[in-house]
């Protein structure tokens, strides 16, 4: 059966997810990586996967595997330090590969574009005052303006923090990794505030089911903001119970990341998205659960497991 689904970035967080939940539903899919070994460890060996070995930058390739797809996932999502650059040339790369088929770009976007803000609505104006935020706001435009132009169609869902099987980032192996390792877990600046999480396998089951609508918008938009728990110590609490370890969570102050931020690329660009550890931002999502009402989201307890789970054999 001819492959229809293209996932880009399908070796880290939600492109990972996103992967198996095609897998998962018996989907033909194709997938371009930069280290092959790395795709066949994390998938291992499916009929119904074909791995390419390539790179997003390279457009020749990129269009020639994309000309026959009706979807393209972009799970591109290089280092803080690199975004400049980088993250605009992929999606203009991405874009021009769709419009070969009108194929559609399935995006995961995050909260940046907003700023400091208590609540973020589907249908609110984007106000950046970071510079991440002012490219996750060009990303945004440069995927809409496609979209008005009927180069491509898009499907587009912001997502705040989030956690789940193959989630490597720096938050959360010292969450779910030093758990599994019975080490003491770790979080940035304060972990007594209520804060949001996605489970990584639910926003990708969304995006599949938006996929496989008959009648779609040529620009979709959707929140998907998963749990809102009374704080990350909460989350500290389940892990321990689970693991029947201890619910220790240690807080990384400022001072201390400004220190490494001298010696770290990647913990300097850290710095101006500090608010978002400081202060509670909620992403709303009534407009998904209403549209999707028989969704099943997984539980909090469940999401935990499965994630425990899967550090325990990968970590």
């Amino acid at each position: 059966m001819k492959s229809k689904y293209l996932v880009l970035g399908s070796t880290g967080s939600i492109g990972y997810a996103f992967t198996k939940t095609l897998i998962d539903n018996k989907i033909q899919t194709t997938i371009l990586v930069r280290n092959k070994e790395k795709a066949v460890k994390l998938f291992g060996n499916t009929d119904l996967l074909e791995i390419i070995e390539g790179d997003v930058l390279d457009l020749s390739i990129l269009k020639e595997i994309s000309k026959d797809k009706e979807f393209i996932f972009h799970g591109i999502n290089y280092p803080y330090d690199q975004w400049v650059g980088n993250m605009p040339t992929a999606t203009e790369n991405i874009i021009e590969a769709a419009s070969q088929n009108k194929a559609t770009i399935i995006f995961p976007g995050n909260i940046y574009e907003f700023g400091n803000v208590k609540e973020i609505t589907d249908d609110m104006v984007p106000n950046p005052t970071t510079k991440k935020g002012r490219i996750r706001l060009e990303l945004f435009d440069i995927l809409k303006s496609a979209s008005d132009k009927s180069k491509c169609k898009v499907i587009f869902m912001r997502l705040p923090d989030f956690f789940g099987p193959n989630v490597m980032n720096g938050l959360i192996t010292r969450i779910f990794g030093h758990a599994v390792k019975n080490k003491t877990m770790n979080w940035l600046i304060r972990s007594d505030i209520p804060h949001q999480f996605v489970y990584t396998p639910d926003a990708a089951g969304l995006m599949y089911q938006i996929c496989e609508q008959k009648e779609r918008s040529n620009f979709v938009l959707y929140n998907y903001g998963g749990f809102v728990l009374p704080t990350v110590n909460a989350l500290a609490q389940e892990i321990a119970k689970q693991t029947g370890g201890s619910p220790k969570m240690q807080n990384l102050p400022k001072f201390v990341m400004n220190i490494m931020a001298l010696f770290m690329p990647v913990m300097k660009e850290m710095k101006e998205n500090y608010y978002l550890f400081e202060e509670t931002v909620i992403l709303t999502d009534d407009k998904i659960r209403a549209a999707f009402p028989e969704f099943m989201h997984t539980s909090f307890e469940q999401a935990i497991t499965e994630t425990l789970d899967w550090f325990r054999g990968n970590y």
